[in-house]
């Protein structure tokens, strides 16, 4: 626990639900400290004005309440880098509650400058990977702060409880969060996650209400979606032509895969705490930006930088998914992963059906993709078949060495 006696100012990371709302409260009473609350719009899909009033009717002064739409920097500057590496933690999960978590981080440390705060305080409860995000965020970017993580600290174990102090510090609670929800979830612009309750026996199928993001496979349309992507530099700038920011590629993204049942995952993963758990994840428009930018990948990147970046991948997946967004090992492969990108520029065509992704066509400027090359026609100048004999009797060369040891100790 912090020292209460030398916290003045917290920067609360703020939702408005009912656990930031009991936070809200808590560091008040329990820290007799001033509260700026910062609630940070990431394409999640709800109002926010709902949390700036209630942070009022909490007693936070309006100077001290901060609502900001970062769903183009977020976009921008972390969901396009991440997937310019075609980034998946252990060979599924697009890391959409991961990549947020930073720049909330960086933002609340920013704001802790501009109000002059002290300490910073976050909802992440102990047992998720979440808390280690923040806080390493936190200390990364200001590393003598003041962190406050009430679920490490408080005795409020259970919806109950938290109900109870709601209701004793009159903190207005709706009718529909008095019940014990069948499931936490997650959401910003890139997915929404589902965990916990109903979810965590991993025998037992998820509920289709779980799915907010995606309509079933089954009762997708019967006729196929055609789409195309352009790329520049590895980034997706255009659909079917049109230009458009990164925010609004992947809302647009997000929808065509939705109405064709695209970008649901059931998972069992490994926490960064040690712990495994079950989640059930809808990242629609981040599957179809994968697909495709792997697939302008394919024609415009040598064969070694790409074998490269996939070894690569996993380490910077699990750097992401721990919370070390701010550590130099990610910068270090961000800056190889960026410099693999400056031919990766081009156009790639799409067919959404029913849950499926399939890439139809690509081409590039750029393309390292000779078709007289890989013709099977006669005519081909630049590649003598006869050239493949020696080439295979060097590689071959170890194999047959070993295998004159292995005959002679067969005897």
């Amino acid at each position: 626990m912090a020292d209460k006696a030398s916290v003045k100012k917290v920067v609360l990371a703020y939702s408005g639900g009912l656990d930031t709302s009991v936070i809200l409260k808590w560091l008040q009473t329990t820290y007799n400290c001033e509260v700026v609350t910062f609630t940070a719009d990431l394409g999640q899909g709800e109002e926010l004005e709902p949390a700036r009033k209630k942070a009022e009717l909490l007693g936070i002064k309006p100077d001290n309440i901060f609502v900001e739409d970062l769903r183009e920097e977020f976009v921008r500057d972390y969901v396009f880098p991440m997937f310019r590496a075609n980034t998946v933690y252990e060979g599924q999960y697009l890391l959409g509650t991961s990549i947020a978590r930073p720049l909330i981080a960086k933002r609340q440390i920013d704001i802790l400058r501009a109000t002059g705060a002290d300490a910073v305080s976050h909802g992440a409860t102990g047992k998720g990977n979440d808390q280690v995000r923040f806080e390493l965020s936190y200390y990364a970017l200001e590393p003598d702060v003041t962190v406050i993580a009430p679920w490490r600290e408080w005795d409020l174990t259970s919806r109950t409880k938290l109900i109870e102090f709601a209701e004793q510090h009159q903190i207005p609670i709706a009718k529909d969060k008095r019940g014990e929800a069948p499931f936490s979830v997650d959401a910003n612009l890139l997915h929404s996650s589902s965990e916990g309750k109903v979810l965590e026996d991993p025998s037992l199928p998820a509920p289709e209400d779980v799915h907010m993001r995606t309509i079933s496979p089954e009762d997708a349309p019967d006729q196929p979606t055609l789409i195309s992507i352009s790329f520049e530099k590895g980034d997706a700038v255009a659909i079917d032509g049109e230009p458009l920011s990164p925010a609004t590629i992947l809302t647009r993204l997000n929808a065509l895969g939705k109405a064709n049942g695209v970008g649901r995952l059931d998972l069992v993963e490994n926490r960064f705490v040690g712990m495994k758990s079950r989640g059930v994840y809808e990242t629609p428009g981040g599957t179809i930006l994968l697909a495709a930018h792997r697939a302008i990948e394919s024609i415009t990147l040598d064969r070694g930088a790409a074998h490269l970046k996939d070894e690569l991948m996993p380490r910077y997946a699990e750097l992401i998914y721990n919370g070390f967004w701010f550590s130099p090992e990610r910068e270090m492969l961000q800056a190889a992963i960026d410099l693999s990108q400056k031919d990766v520029s081009g156009v790639v065509r799409l067919k959404l059906y029913k849950g499926n992704v399939i890439v139809t066509g690509r081409e590039s400027p750029n393309s390292l993709y000779d078709q007289e090359l890989v013709t099977f026609e006669d005519g081909a100048v630049a590649y003598d078949h006869r050239d493949a004999a020696g080439f295979i009797k060097l590689n071959a060369l170890r194999l047959r060495t070993l295998g004159a040891r292995r005959r002679r100790a067969e005897g």
